[in-house]
């Protein structure tokens, strides 16, 4: 028997499977919540690194103790995306993590932006416009906002690095996550010189090395092995960012498929063996975790959009998906912005909600309900229409993510997206992608031209009892008001930033 830990530690929580890989079953699992640290200035979204070490723990041992734990030959993890993890010179935390969903570093865009010589400059330097969500502006807020903490910076990491170092004592960073940072070039997979400048010349000597992603991090360190009862020679995989992950987790290593995730936010998503640079910089310009490119759109605001409807009207979520199937297709013509938290794509941090269509018809719950999902999911089609104008196209949407589960919203995101859409059996797509990396890795050990195809080709079922075909006259009225949504969205951005919402 062999056995694989995947974890995958977000925002809200640290999930842990264990992957038998001779059945290519998941067969354990555990769980441990963690927490954003509350109170904070409005923007500022941080938690403190120990509370994932804490719940990752706590998972590990939730999972291991079903299984025969002197199995165990690899960890693969995966973690939440752009956050900033400040080390000192003897790999301290210096101050808490601040997250991908932090909007508060508007300023240190601009100025690394202008540095860059403008927004269509940094694009084609990095392949990527400078944005909140992304480390390199997280670094400069350190050093204007905490200059005594960026005196002491020796080591940044990410998430997903940090829980790595923690596991082996190893600075390691691959090219998935490190995409994700604005700090590297992702054409040529090198750290760019002119935004390390932007910051300080001194954040060079703090990066680590660029690693492949088929290369293994290290092995646990002795104390790590004998608090989870596990082997000394375990691997630990490069693990990669969330989205990396969940791309192995849902099989979308090859061309052909696009995989979209309803979560707190959305992410749409499909490999392609090139790089793909979005010149209007809409589409993030990511590498993979397996050697290739995985072309990406991020949107903050999905299933936290339906939570405030559902609790709004006190529905649960069968009450919800009943309001939805109640309302017709289109909502009677009102569509929502849903850019409650701001938005990442088109990049408004100050945007907020707006309702267009409002009438004594359509002011009732059901419509409201439906006008929010489909506003939710037209943003989330924004994304898998531009990948499509970038050549990257698909005939098939692999969902995944707490939305995704309801069936009413499921068909709506099939005649929206006008393909065929489909769920995982296994719905912890990044956990599991995580430990299908790990099985790769040390598969790797022997035969480094393994190819992750042949170790992700049965490991990643679809269900399919949900398979939706796009309704024809329903896909062609979403089309039309697709149309709308985009031409709205955009003609409310100049209100959005001459309006922003007064904070309490």
């Amino acid at each position: 028997m062999a056995l694989f830990l995947g974890i995958d530690s977000g925002t809200q929580s640290v999930k842990a499977v264990v992957y038998d890989a001779e059945s290519k079953q998941v067969v354990a699992d555990g769980r441990a919540p963690h927490a954003l640290i509350s109170d904070l200035p409005a923007g500022h979204m941080e938690q403190a690194p120990q509370d994932w070490v804490d719940a990752m723990d706590t998972a590990i041992l939730q999972a291991v103790s079903q299984v025969d734990r002197a199995a165990i030959r690899g960890i693969g993890v995966s973690g939440q995306q752009h956050g900033f993890v400040p080390l000192d010179e003897s790999g301290e935390v210096i101050r808490p993590a601040k997250l991908w969903c932090d909007t508060s570093t508007t300023e240190e865009c601009a100025l690394i932006t202008d540095a860059l010589g403008g927004e269509d400059a940094a694009i084609a330097k990095i392949g990527n416009r400078i944005l909140p969500g992304f480390t390199a502006p997280k670094i400069l807020w350190l050093k204007r906002s905490e200059p005594e903490n960026f005196a002491r910076l020796r080591h940044v990491l990410l998430p997903h690095d940090f829980l790595n170092y923690y596991l082996t004592g190893e600075f390691f960073m691959e090219f998935g996550d490190a995409s994700g940072t604005a700090l590297m070039d992702v054409r040529s997979k090198t750290w760019n010189g002119e935004v390390i400048e932007a910051i300080d010349s001194r954040v060079g000597e703090c990066l680590p090395a660029l690693s492949s992603s088929g290369e293994a991090c290290g092995t646990v360190r002795p104390e790590i092995a004998d608090k989870y009862g596990i082997p000394k020679s375990t691997l630990v995989s490069a693990g990669g960012g969330d989205n990396m992950m969940g791309a192995i987790g849902t099989g979308n290593v090859s061309t052909g498929v696009a995989t979209a995730s309803f979560g707190t936010s959305g992410t749409i998503y499909a490999y392609n063996d090139q790089p793909v640079v979005d010149p209007r910089g809409e589409i993030a310009a990511f590498c993979d975790s397996t050697g290739g490119y995985l072309p990406l759109m991020c949107t903050m605001n999905v299933t936290t959009v339906s939570e405030l409807f559902r609790n709004l009207f006190g529905m649960d979520h069968e009450s919800l998906s009943a309001a939805i199937e109640r309302a017709p297709a289109g909502a009677g013509g009102l569509t929502l912005l849903p850019y409650f938290e701001g938005e990442r794509t088109p990049s408004i941090p100050s945007g907020s909600g707006a309702f267009v269509g409002l009438n004594a018809r359509t002011l009732n719950p059901d419509y409201l309900v439906r006008a929010a999902i489909e506003g939710v999911t037209m943003g989330m089609n924004f994304g898998l229409l531009r990948l499509k104008e970038l050549g990257v196209s698909t005939s098939e949407v692999r969902l995944t993510g707490g939305g995704s589960r309801s069936a009413a919203w499921r068909r709506i995101i099939a005649d929206v997206f006008g393909v065929s859409v489909v769920c995982m059996q296994e719905d912890e797509g990044a956990a599991l992608g995580g430990a299908l990396q790990a099985v790769w890795c040390d598969r790797r050990q022997s035969d480094s031209s393994v190819p992750i195809a042949s170790v992700v080709d049965g490991a990643t079922a679809l269900d399919e009892s949900t398979r939706l075909e796009p309704d024809a006259g329903a896909a062609e009225r979403y089309a039309e008001l697709q149309a709308f949504h985009t031409s709205y969205s955009k003609s409310m951005e100049p209100v959005f930033e001459s309006h922003a919402p007064l904070k309490e």
